[in-house]
C-alpha cells in the first residue's frame, strides 16, 4: 500500500514523490522612514552596505519623505500599520509623543544604549530619564560661517565679542562689496533657528537658564530672554535689501555665490556649502557679551533612530539599532556628513577641517540645547512655532523685542504650569 504523506496523484494519473527539501532562508528587509531625503545617497552608497556587509541575511531600504511632509506622512502611516520598521526620529516633543501613543518600541534594555550619556539620550527619553526609545545619531551645532576669502580682502578677523562682531558687520556693510549677513524672514523658522537659539544663550546662559524656564523661576520677559531679540532687531540693518521677502535657499545662495560675506548658520551647512562655495569657508562660535565672558553654544541633539513596535522583525531591527550605536557608524557618518556630530561617548576622528572647527566649540563653550524643543512646545499655542513668528517679526520691525517676549509668555501661561 502506497502511503499518501510519499506520494501525490494528479488527476492525469501521475505520481510525483514528495521530498523534504528544506526552504532556503529568506532575507529580511528593513525599511527605515526619515525626513532627511537629502542623504538618500549617503545610506545607499555608504551606511547600508557598511551594514549589510557585516550582517548577511539583513538588507535594508531607506525610505525617506520630504521634510514638510515627513511628520503628518508618518503618523498616517504608523495610524495605518505600513510605516516602515525603522523610525528616524525627531528630538524631544515630537518623538515622545509617537513613543506615548505605543508607536515606538523602548529601547532601555537594547545593548548599544549605553554607549551614549543621559545628555546626549535627552531627546529620546522618557521625562524621568528611564526609558530611551530612539537611539541617538547626531547633534549639529549653531554658529557663523564666513567668506574667508571676503575677511582676507577686507582686512578683517574674527569677532570674539559683541562688539568686535558689529565692528566687522559695519565694516563689511561700509566697504560695500558684500551683504553683512545673509539671513531672511520669511520663513520664519531661520529667524529663530539660526538668529534667536543661535545667540541667545549666551544671555539666559544656556542650560542655566533653560531648566529655570521649565521650572517657572524665569519667564521670556527677563533681561536674558528679551536681550536676544534687540539684538536681532539691529541684524536689520545687515541682511541687504529686501530680506524680508528672502527664504532660506535664497539666503544660501547669496552666501555661496560670494554675495553675502557672513551666514547665520547651523553646521548642517557644511557640505552643502563647501561643493557650492569657490571660496574658503572659515567659522566662528556666537560672541560673548564682552572679552572673558562665558561662550555658549547650542549643541543640539538633531536625530535619532528607534523601532517600530509594530515592525515584524523586532530581533533583526535591534541589531540594526546596536550598529548605529557602535563606533563604526559614528565615525562612517560623521564624516560622510561633516557637521553632523556623534552622541556616543566614544571619539570619533572627523576628517573634514570646518566640521573640527564647529566641533572645537565644545571644549571651549557651555552646551546647551534649543530651549523651545523639551516640555515647552506640548501645548497651544506652540513656543516653537511661536519663536518663529516673533523672531522674524522683531527683525522685520513689526514688533518690539519686549512686546514678542510679552505675548511668548502669555501664551506659554495659557496652558503650562510649571511641575505639572
Amino acid at each position: 500500500m502506497i502511503s499518501k504523506s510519499r506520494l501525490l496523484c494528479t488527476s492525469a494519473g501521475f505520481v510525483v514523490a514528495l521530498t523534504a527539501t528544506p526552504l532556503l532562508a529568506q532575507d529580511v528587509t528593513l525599511t527605515i522612514e526619515s525626513w532627511r531625503n537629502d542623504d538618500l545617497t549617503i545610506w545607499q552608497q555608504t551606511l547600508i552596505p557598511a551594514f549589510e556587509a557585516g550582517h548577511p541575511g539583513i538588507k535594508v531600504n531607506f525610505a525617506p519623505t520630504a521634510p514638510t511632509e515627513y511628520n503628518a506622512a508618518l503618523n498616517a502611516k504608523l495610524d495605518a500599520g505600513s510605516a516602515g520598521d525603522l523610525i528616524t526620529c525627531r528630538p524631544f516633543d515630537a518623538s515622545l509623543a509617537l513613543f506615548e501613543a505605543g508607536y515606538l518600541a523602548p529601547l532601555d534594555d537594547l545593548e548599544g544604549i549605553s554607549n551614549f550619556s543621559d545628555v546626549a539620550k535627552s531627546a529620546w527619553n522618557t521625562d524621568d530619564g528611564s526609558t530611551p526609545f530612539c537611539v541617538p545619531m547626531a547633534s549639529v551645532i549653531h554658529g557663523f560661517i564666513y567668506n574667508a576669502d571676503a575677511f582676507a580682502e577686507l582686512g578683517l578677523e574674527e569677532p570674539t565679542t559683541v562688539e568686535e562682531f558689529y565692528a566687522v558687520l559695519d565694516a563689511i556693510k561700509a566697504d560695500g562689496s558684500y551683504i553683512p549677513m545673509a539671513m531672511g524672514t520669511v520663513d520664519q523658522w531661520e529667524a529663530a533657528t539660526m538668529g534667536y537659539q543661535n545667540i541667545g544663550p549666551t544671555y539666559w546662559k544656556g542650560e542655566e537658564g533653560r531648566l529655570a524656564l521649565i521650572a517657572g523661576e524665569q519667564k521670556l520677559t527677563d533681561e536674558g530672554w528679551v536681550e536676544p531679540y534687540r539684538e536681532l532687531a539691529r541684524w536689520a540693518d545687515y541682511l541687504g535689501e529686501g530680506f524680508e521677502a528672502q527664504t532660506y535657499p535664497d539666503s544660501q545662495n547669496l552666501f555661496t555665490l560670494g554675495r553675502a560675506a557672513i551666514f547665520p548658520a547651523g553646521s548642517w551647512e557644511i557640505a552643502l556649502f563647501e561643493e557650492q562655495a569657490d571660496f574658503a569657508l572659515g567659522a566662528f562660535p556666537p560672541p560673548v557679551v564682552a572679552e572673558g565672558g562665558t561662550c555658549y553654544i547650542s549643541d543640539h541633539n538633531d536625530i535619532g533612530i528607534g523601532m517600530n513596535a509594530a515592525t515584524e522583525h523586532p530581533e533583526e531591527a535591534r541589531t540594526f539599532l546596536n550598529w548605529v550605536a557602535s563606533s563604526e557608524f559614528a565615525s562612517l557618518y560623521a564624516n560622510a556628513l561633516p557637521g553632523f556630530f556623534g552622541l556616543s561617548s566614544e571619539p570619533v576622528e572627523i576628517d573634514n577641517a570646518l566640521a573640527n572647527e564647529f566641533v572645537s566649540w565644545r571644549n571651549d563653550c557651555e552646551s546647551t540645547i534649543r530651549s523651545t524643543y523639551a516640555i515647552l512646545s506640548r501645548g497651544t499655542p506652540n513656543l516653537e512655532n511661536e519663536t518663529w513668528n516673533a523672531s522674524a517679526n522683531v527683525i522685520n520691525g513689526t514688533e518690539t523685542p519686549e512686546d514678542a517676549a510679552a505675548r511668548l509668555q502669555e501664551g506659554l501661561d495659557s496652558w503650562y504650569t510649571p511641575g505639572m
